[in-house]
């Protein structure tokens, strides 16, 4: 199996990078509200995702995350400022990486690397800069070049295009289960990050692998 894949694809948010780092920075505006402040908030970010690309208004992955923001201080009546909406945002751009990722893709160096997400351009710099890993890329591929979010197979037609790999020697790596299944949908070999032991979704495709960590895929490229 190892043999057949000749380039690595990483999803960035909830993969590499916790999203839910930010929490800190929600409890320092809202006390013991950061948790549901964040879970909602990044619900709703996806939520948003899929809607826009169903109804082809597309905005970058920064407007989105923005107004799932809103709407999630909305929902938990916590007044929003302008000035602590942008304190939120910025928290964004340096979301903490998973403990073991450097070490797991340093790792995995021998192939080249990549990251596939729906953050916009500027987003994905700035936390990949704030992490330390800049240089372990190859091609770090935003959504915007199609104006589509994933799951959108336009999408994962980017890595192939970019990486010049056809789709059946790319290996995909997600902690998004329907992230994931629409890779597999499309032809990639895929890895599912289930860090939490979550169900996967029931959408008659499964991943070829399910790890609990990135360290965890290392062992399995390695047997």
């Amino acid at each position: 199996m190892s043999q057949r894949i000749k380039a690595l694809v990483f999803d960035a948010y909830g993969t590499l990078f916790d999203v839910h780092s930010v929490i800190s920075t929600c409890n320092q505006n809202f006390p013991d509200q950061g948790a549901a402040l964040s879970q909602r908030w990044r619900a709703k970010q996806l939520e948003y995702t899929w809607l826009r690309s169903l109804m082809g208004r597309y905005e970058d992955f920064w407007q989105v995350t923005e107004s799932a923001l809103v709407f999630a201080c909305k929902s938990l009546n916590l007044s929003c400022s302008p000035a602590t909406r942008t304190q939120l945002m910025e928290a964004y751009l340096h979301l903490d990486p998973y403990t073991e990722v450097r070490e797991a893709l340093k790792a995995l160096s021998n192939y080249p690397l990549a990251i596939l997400s729906n953050g916009s351009p500027r987003m994905l710099h700035a936390v990949v800069k704030s992490a330390g890993l800049e240089g372990v890329f190859s091609h770090v591929i935003s959504v915007d070049e199609v104006k589509i979010y994933k799951p959108s197979p336009r999408v994962y037609q980017l890595a192939s295009q970019r990486m010049s790999v056809s789709e059946t020697s790319i290996g995909f790596v997600s902690s998004n289960s329907w992230d994931v299944i629409g890779a597999k949908a499309f032809g990639f070999w895929t890895c599912w990050v289930n860090r939490s032991a979550a169900p996967g979704d029931e959408l008659g495709v499964t991943p070829d692998v399910t790890v609990k960590t990135l360290a965890d895929l290392v062992d399995v490229l390695k047997a």
